[in-house]
């Protein structure tokens, strides 16, 4: 696999795949997100990886989807377009992190927004540095309603969900802690050592003890309706594309919407 927007490390029983977009925040463009699902894919097939770590190279985990590409690529797309596109690149993609049969861990500093939120959140675990925020301001910024994977209730309870949703706001690592969605928060300098030691620990489980607990786990969560709510706001999601709201947005162009999330990071 040749990688320009992701990189992967192999550390012992433990493979980091990171963000490797600096320059541009780690924005998740199509690209990356190929090369991420791919490097995800792979590491599930290699016997010597036992755990799997999603982080993201220099000062934020990633600002979110690549809007700069969107407009450029996707502006004048149909409604079938895109949730042809967004199923396949968004969508399907969380769920395989999501269902990947090997505990992955988010390593998470400075931004984590929108796009970026789905993905840390597809992790079993996450790790934030204390300067990580973590965001979701669609509903402002684009018009949309929320990003096309609605994690956030399940990961937060619906009251702390429903109030970073509705007013496009943060939480800090410290405030994500406590509601349950981080597991844990280090200084920034410690935040790469203390996931390492974290993945290695995990990774003297037997393979398939952890592949069996798991599944149970996944299907503790599916039992109580998690993969049906996700797939149905995935649909809501596509039908506010088509609101006046986010017509407005781009119609202007997403450059607007690019500018407040830029001022936001």
């Amino acid at each position: 696999m040749s990688l320009k927007m992701i990189a992967v490390e192999t550390i012992g029983p433990v493979r980091r795949i990171s963000h490797n977009r600096p320059e541009a925040r780690n924005a998740e463009s199509r690209q990356l997100l190929q090369e991420l699902d791919e490097a995800v894919a792979e590491a599930v097939v290699d016997d010597g990886v036992r755990v799997i770590i999603i982080a993201g190279k220099g000062d934020h985990f990633s600002a979110g989807h690549d809007l700069k590409e969107a407009q450029r690529e996707r502006a004048d797309f149909t409604v079938e377009q895109r949730w042809a596109f967004e199923k396949t690149y968004y969508y399907d993609y969380c769920l395989r992190i999501f269902n990947a049969p090997k505990p992955v861990i988010a390593q998470v500093q400075g931004a984590c927004v929108a796009g970026a939120f789905m993905v840390a959140n597809m992790c079993d675990i996450v790790m934030a540095s204390e300067d990580a925020f973590f965001s979701d301001p669609v509903a402002h910024t684009l018009g949309a309603a929320a990003v096309e994977v609605l994690v956030h209730p399940w990961v937060l309870g619906h009251r702390k969900a429903r109030e970073l949703l509705y007013t496009g706001g943060r939480l800090t690592a410290a405030e994500a802690e406590r509601a349950g969605m981080v597991n844990h928060v280090v200084p920034r300098d410690e935040l790469e050592q203390r996931t390492l030691a974290l993945a290695n620990r995990i990774a003297e489980a037997p393979p398939f003890t952890l592949r069996l607990l798991k599944k149970s786990l996944n299907r503790s969560l599916e039992a109580q309706g998690f993969a049906i709510a996700l797939a149905a706001h995935f649909d809501t999601h596509q039908l506010s594309h088509v609101s006046e709201a986010f017509k407005a947005v781009r119609g202007k162009g997403l450059s607007t919407a690019i500018q407040k999330r830029g001022n936001d990071l």
